[in-house]
């Protein structure tokens, strides 16, 4: 039976054949998905997705609010403040 912290569906379980040829399960952590915009959704441009273990600033392009907002959301704001 596995420790009680395995248990959880957090974890994924994988199958893996050992040397000795019996069947042993693995747990590991989920990959995250692809870092995405709280407006409209969309996956962010310039993110590295595969790079989910570092900090926003690593991966984050440098344009203003690179990493937290889509381009769509960053354009519309940027119209609205040049027509004022």
């Amino acid at each position: 039976m596995p420790r009680p912290a395995q248990r959880s569906r957090t974890l994924r379980r994988i199958k893996v054949r050992t040397p000795g040829g019996r069947t042993a399960t693995r747990y590991e952590k989920r990959a995250k998905g692809v870092p995405k915009c709280p407006v409209t959704g969309l996956p962010l441009g310039g993110m590295n997705a595969k790079v989910y273990r570092f900090g926003v600033s690593i991966r984050a392009p440098s344009r203003p609010y690179g990493g937290t907002y889509s381009h769509k959301v960053v354009a519309r704001a940027l119209r609205l403040a040049v027509r004022r």
